[in-house]
């Protein structure tokens, strides 16, 4: 691989770290800033909308800016984001520069995997983007418990400045290694993405990745306080337990492309139904530690076992309703993901405020993905409908 996937590699790493550490410093952030769990818990959600929403207005209004001007002008934007929550002295100022770190996230994965593989020959553009990726997997397994340690050592602004200076380390390798001739891809319009979005087909897709993704995070948002209130685990062994939740998410990526390689919609359906289940049996073995980290373990490997089924799934229907705008409905699936992971931490905060309390998140977060369940079922008879349409034409 050239030296400048690793450069991507690295912001993408960077980028990761900063969307999921604020899951295991949610307790700490709301000592400090003397708001409510729901409160915290919204900073994830504002997080995640402003990758949705930023990510495919932004990737059509710099469609015309050179890309490698346009990958450090984001890069100096996450950094100041960081750097604005590293500073931030109210829980408002932190929301908002949570919100540009997220415009970052959003426009630098539409734009770094399509330089990726640009950077290599053809027969090797997917283990390109599969290593810029590489960074965010790795984040969760590495980054997000060493910052929650951090965080919880040095106080959670501490993180953010850690982060920051990943960022700086980033820019710094994208400046060095990237070329300065790099192509640009033709701009997807606003309008393509509304040509996308009125596909019937494609919106019950989107609909399965924001619920069947989301119901997880009804209750992931808030698993540092379920660890500490409800299993009795110490502050110090939240990081312990992420490493481990995140080599589960890594194996169950990786397992989840090679399930939904033949037959994704199969696939997603026996998935949803084990992570339906997996989420149902948490809420009784959250009281035990032990049964609690092994039910963590399975719901770690589900969490990112349905991400490439999904995916694989849109770009097939977009393929048949949708061809002249793959691209696009790729991206707006990204953005599905980050809706999922909004509305999940949206309604574990209404859970948790509520007389269901705490403990009620994994249930609840039980039902979007059953939901999702149906949907499948649903998207899956129509295919067996259709198809032979397709085939007669």
């Amino acid at each position: 691989m050239p030296l400048a996937i690793f450069a991507l590699t690295i912001a993408a790493y960077a980028i990761g770290t900063t969307e999921f550490v604020i899951v295991g410093l949610l307790p700490t952030v709301a000592n400090d800033l003397h708001i409510s769990l729901p409160l915290a818990g919204l900073i994830v959600s504002v997080y995640a909308l402003g990758v949705t929403f930023g990510a495919p207005i932004l990737t059509a209004l710099t469609g015309k800016v050179e890309r490698k001007p346009l990958l450090l002008g984001l890069m100096a934007l996450f950094i100041i984001g960081n750097t604005v929550a590293a500073l931030s002295p109210s829980y408002d100022l932190l929301l908002v520069a949570r919100v540009l770190a997220a415009f970052a996230h959003g426009v630098f994965f539409s734009v770094g995997s399509t330089i990726a593989a640009d950077l290599v020959p053809e027969n090797r553009r997917a283990s390109a983007i599969a290593m810029m990726f590489m960074g965010l997997t790795v984040a969760i397994v590495t980054g997000v418990p060493l910052g929650t340690y951090i965080g919880q050592i040095l106080g959670w602004r501490a993180t953010f400045w850690a982060v920051a200076g990943l960022g700086v380390i980033a820019s710094l390798a994208i400046a060095a290694l990237l070329p300065n001739n790099l192509k640009k891809a033709p701009p997807a319009s606003l309008l393509d993405q509304v040509r996308v979005l009125g596909s019937g087909r494609l919106l019950i897709v989107f609909a399965m990745t924001a619920l069947g993704y989301g119901g997880t995070f009804v209750a992931f948002t808030f698993l540092a306080p379920i660890l500490q209130e409800i299993t009795g685990f110490s502050q110090q062994s939240v990081s312990l337990i992420l490493v481990l939740y995140g080599i589960a998410i890594a194996i169950g990526n990786i397992a989840g492309g090679r399930i939904a390689n033949h037959n994704p919609v199969k696939a997603l359906i026996g998935l949803f139904i084990l992570q339906a289940i997996v989420l149902v049996i948490l809420t009784f073995t959250a009281v035990s530690p032990v049964l609690a980290i092994a039910t963590l373990a399975a719901l770690g490997f589900l969490q990112f076992g349905n991400v490439p089924g999904l995916q694989i799934y849109v770009v097939k229907l977009a393929k048949e309703h949708r061809p002249g705008a793959v691209d696009v409905a790729s991206a707006l699936n990204i953005a599905a993901f980050n809706l999922g992971i909004a509305i999940g931490a949206w309604l574990g905060g209404l859970v948790v405020e509520s007389p269901l309390g705490l403990g009620a998140t994994p249930w609840v977060g039980a039902i979007l993905v059953v939901v999702a369940l149906f949907l499948t079922i649903w998207s899956g008879a129509l295919d067996r409908r259709t198809a032979p349409v397709l085939t007669a034409a």
